[in-house]
């Protein structure tokens, strides 16, 4: 409804631009039928520049037929009068070159116009002084008019672009946020139903331990709160060191032995980042279903990329990719990476992340 008031304001100020009907106005004066013809070209001519500006639902169909009856008024107020009627086709042309959807057809309108201009001028033999003015200004409205409409489309396209972009970005940040939080609680509960496990079986028999790994159940607790917390304000800390450390720790307490083997330099930022999630989807399978005895985790950082392989030796077997493991999938392929994993040799399950250069 906004939009339909502006248009309508626009075309109370466009009411401005009649004024070069003054002349033909003053022509028109003791002729009744000019009068009436004028009063009926000015009303329709508003009408159906009101259709496309203030975007009315009127049919194309119906608009077409109200263009073809103002052509119709014009050709015969300016073939009987002549002289300063030829103005009229200015109109016709602009009315034209705004209301026809496809540009091919305002070209022809506009082109339509300049003819007809031409043609009644000579038919009434007019001077060229006459006749050219009002078929060069007939030709410069309906370029403007084409030209202006252009530019509207390509507004109201850019407007579409850009909330087309705003709802794309909402939508990539939410899937972000989906696989952070899945990665993050997913990694942090697996691992303190494990401590829990461990700390009913201590409890009879050693409470001291016990109670060493409820304290780590609540640290790991206050960990997670506060991981939750920066991926809910989007500044987590990219710290793969501080990831493999974590792993190294968490695997040890549960009893399975770990090595670890980095190779080349230093991971890059965005390789780190990526391999944190991978090394704690890897530990999180490892903890939930290898039953292993034993996990091997190899970096390797060299000229040609980087790749992060967590291994173990558990029940290996066929795996069916589920949300972690697609997860992980479409955020190597952000950083056009790529994630494989399935058995390993000698049994056990592999998962294994490369990213280029």
């Amino acid at each position: 409804m906004g939009n339909r008031r502006r248009g309508f304001a626009l075309v109370a100020a466009h009411t401005a631009w009649l004024w070069f009907l003054l002349p033909a106005a003053t022509a028109a004066a003791g002729h009744p039928v000019a009068i009436a013809g004028l009063v009926v070209f000015v009303l329709l001519y508003l009408a159906l520049i009101a259709v496309p500006v203030a975007d009315l639902p009127v049919r194309p169909a119906l608009q077409h037929v109200g263009l073809a009856l103002l052509a119709l008024i014009s050709i015969g107020l300016a073939g009987l009068y002549a002289g300063d009627w030829l103005v009229v086709f200015l109109y016709v042309c602009t009315a034209g070159t705004i209301g026809l959807s496809r540009p091919a057809w305002a070209f022809a309108w506009a082109g339509a116009s300049v003819a007809a201009v031409l043609v009644i001028g000579a038919a009434h033999h007019l001077p060229a002084g006459v006749v050219t003015p009002a078929a060069l200004f007939t030709a410069l409205a309906g370029a403007s008019s084409i030209a202006f409409v252009r530019f509207v489309r390509l507004v109201e396209e850019l407007r579409r672009t850009q909330q087309e972009l705003a709802r794309t970005v909402v939508e990539r940040e939410r899937l972000r946020f989906a696989q952070d939080l899945h990665d993050l609680l997913g990694h942090t509960l697996s691992l303190i139903v494990v401590k829990a496990e461990v700390v009913r079986r201590l409890a009879p028999a050693d409470p001291t331990r016990a109670a060493a790994e409820a304290a780590d159940i609540e640290r790991i607790g206050r960990t997670a709160l506060a991981e939750v917390r920066e991926a809910v304000t989007g500044y987590r800390e990219h710290d793969f060191a501080r990831e493999l450390e974590n792993a190294r720790t968490v695997l040890a307490d549960v009893g399975i032995r770990v090595t670890v083997e980095e190779e080349g330099h230093p991971l890059s930022a965005e390789a780190g980042d990526a391999f944190r999630w991978v090394l704690r989807e890897g530990v999180t399978n490892v903890l939930r279903h290898s039953r292993a005895t034993r996990c091997d985790i190899v970096v390797v950082a060299g000229p040609d990329g980087s790749s992060l392989t967590v291994r173990d030796n558990g029940v290996g077997g066929v795996v069916v990719p589920g949300t972690g493991l697609r997860g992980l999938t479409e955020r190597l392929d952000q950083v056009g990476g790529t994630v494989s994993f399935g058995q390993a040799l000698g049994g056990g399950f592999a998962l294994t992340a490369r990213t280029p250069a």
